[in-house]
């Protein structure tokens, strides 16, 4: 969705509210299988003297497996976003003295498909996890260790296997 600054680029004080649904093809993870129901954003663009900035929220169920036990869990994510806009001449030569996270707009136009969705990324944790204290699978038989203890004997030193001979006899 293409979002027109016209109205409040040049009045300070203004505010240009917004409110869609993301589609979830691009927002593509190797560990999210789906999403259930619909990924939102809203928020608005606000003018404070001069400086524009996205500011909103993103809100999505997703389901996704878990990188250690690899059980289907559902997550619910909420995304800030408040993010200062510039136009895209600026962020070019890099003497704007723009903060490297501001995001660029061409001409009047806000592409907030585009600024949305890579908010929504970069908010995405690098491991997702069923829970914090997940234990994950028995690298020797598999089992999901959160259901409890595998039946596999714990390996032994190489330099005790002598003494566990004569625990043998």
């Amino acid at each position: 969705m293409k979002l027109d600054l016209r109205e409040i680029l040049d009045t300070p004080g203004a505010r240009l509210p917004f409110k869609l649904e993301l589609s979830g093809e691009r927002l593509d993870f190797d560990a999210v299988t789906g999403y259930d129901g619909p990924i939102l954003a809203r928020g608005e663009v606000i003018n404070t003297a001069g400086v524009l900035t996205a500011r909103g929220e993103i809100t999505a169920r997703l389901r996704c497996v878990c990188d250690r036990c690899g059980g289907s869990y559902e997550l619910e994510r909420t995304t800030k976003v408040d993010t200062p806009l510039v136009p895209a001449s600026e962020c070019e030569d890099g003497e704007g003295g723009y903060e490297s996270e501001a995001f660029p707009f061409e001409g009047d136009w806000l592409d907030l498909d585009d600024l949305l969705e890579t908010a929504f990324i970069l908010d995405m944790p690098t491991k997702f996890l069923c829970r914090d204290d997940c234990k994950g699978l028995c690298p020797k038989c598999g089992k999901n260790l959160n259901e409890g203890p595998c039946d596999c004997r714990k390996d032994v030193d190489p330099r005790f296997a002598v003494l566990e001979q004569l625990l043998d006899k």
